[in-house]
């Protein structure tokens, strides 16, 4: 035998034997019989109590009150003023990493409670640059530090008919709330007609808007809401229909919003309006253009016949509910924060998240009025540029294989 060998008898059960193969299995079998199995039914998450519930002051409600018609404010964009590497941002980060390279950024390691005024402007830049960016667990961001920081962007916006909270003094405030005895309204909107910008009827529509849960669906328990990027959408269109659209100019309409509000018998706090906005604005922060279209409150486009205005409606419909590559979607967890620019996102709740309670609070600051610039640029020509790419092929006339 040689030096440091020992012969182990396959008599005695020690490791190797077939003695003691046979007893680890049976220890392994006793093990595996007496765990308890994961408790799993197929489409069903845990629903939480609400009975002692947190956010009483938050939960929705319809002042009868009258607001006097909007003016235009002095808007100044903050994002001017970013570093163009977020590094004053980033300084305070633990992780950065994009969901594509369209749209959709989250950042871990941030208070937004506590960041600095560099800070603030580099998130405002970074916004701008990716349409959203996600936060995790913000649990120090209580409703007046979300009031203080959506106001140091720009003046808040208040909603002319949706629900504000309970709590006085917060009618800046829109509230997001849905429960189990609420109506279910899939049947009421097609899916495309959901994609929207928030009030773009207004004369200076919202650019940066906040949005936090407070209490959601658990995990599988549904609730996402989407985003697609418009500068995507711009950028899917050909360069003679950039050049046609880039002309022309869209009617947005809160008409609706007047009217189903009164149909519920809710108050409208500030009388309906139709305003003309160009077709394809420019971002003065990035200077891209973007497509400055939704299916919620576009009503027509101006100066050309109706048949035309409805076939252009469709189709730029369809491209923004479904072209994949410009969406992002984020599954919530209670205190996340979504902060986007309304400028250039369009956004979707998605149904089928009953029985649970979802309920967010959001505030907005006006933006500048919509403007276009013909000097502005494309989202994806100056980054195919910086990262030497070539461009995109868009003559759908020749041939090639499905992408699986």
């Amino acid at each position: 035998m040689a030096p440091g060998l020992i012969d182990y008898s396959p008599s005695v059960g020690l490791p190797g034997s077939d003695k003691s193969l046979h007893h680890n299995n049976t220890h392994l079998s006793k093990h595996v019989a007496t765990k308890k199995p994961l408790d799993y039914q197929p489409g069903r998450a845990v629903v939480e109590s609400h009975d002692a519930y947190e956010h009483e002051n938050l939960r929705p409600s319809f002042p009868s009150v009258h607001w006097d018609p909007l003016v235009e404010v002095p808007y100044h964009d903050k994002g001017l003023h970013g570093d163009s590497r977020f590094n004053n941002l980033l300084a305070s980060a633990t992780d950065v990493f994009d969901y594509n390279p369209k749209i959709g950024t989250e950042i871990h390691g941030i208070n937004l409670a506590k960041i600095t005024d560099p800070q603030k402007d580099d998130l405002a830049r970074l916004i701008a640059v990716r349409g959203v960016v996600f936060f995790r667990n913000q649990v120090d961001l209580d409703i007046h530090e979300q009031r203080a920081l959506g106001a140091y962007f720009g003046k808040l916006h208040k909603h002319a008919t949706t629900a504000v909270p309970r709590q006085a003094g917060l009618e800046d405030v829109h509230v997001v709330h849905t429960e189990a005895s609420s109506k279910d309204q899939r049947a009421v909107f097609s899916p495309s007609f959901l994609w929207h910008s928030d009030v773009t009827y207004e004369l200076q529509p919202p650019s940066y808007t906040c949005l936090k849960l407070l209490t959601g669906p658990p995990r599988g328990g549904g609730g996402d809401t989407l985003w697609a990027s418009q500068y995507a959408a711009y950028d899917l269109l050909s360069a003679p229909m950039q050049k046609y659209l880039e002309g022309l100019s869209a009617l947005h309409s809160a008409k609706m919003q007047g009217d189903g509000s009164r149909a519920l018998g809710r108050p409208v706090r500030r009388e309906p309006i139709v305003t003309k906005h160009p077709l394809i604005r420019t971002n003065p922060v990035t200077g891209w253009k973007s497509l400055f279209f939704n299916p919620g409150f576009v009503t027509a486009i101006v100066g050309i016949p109706m048949a035309e205005s409805n076939a252009i409606i469709s189709y730029l419909n369809e491209i923004i509910s479904t072209t994949q590559e410009i969406h992002v979607r984020f599954q919530w967890q209670k205190n996340d924060v979504a902060f986007w620019d309304n400028r250039i996102c369009n956004h979707s709740a998605s149904y089928g998240f009953a029985p649970h309670r979802r309920h967010a609070v959001r505030v907005a600051c006006h933006g500048e009025r919509p403007i276009f610039d013909p000097a502005g640029k494309s989202q994806e020509e100056e980054l195919n540029s910086r990262d030497a790419l070539p461009n995109v092929d868009k003559d759908g006339a020749r041939q090639s294989n499905y992408n699986d």
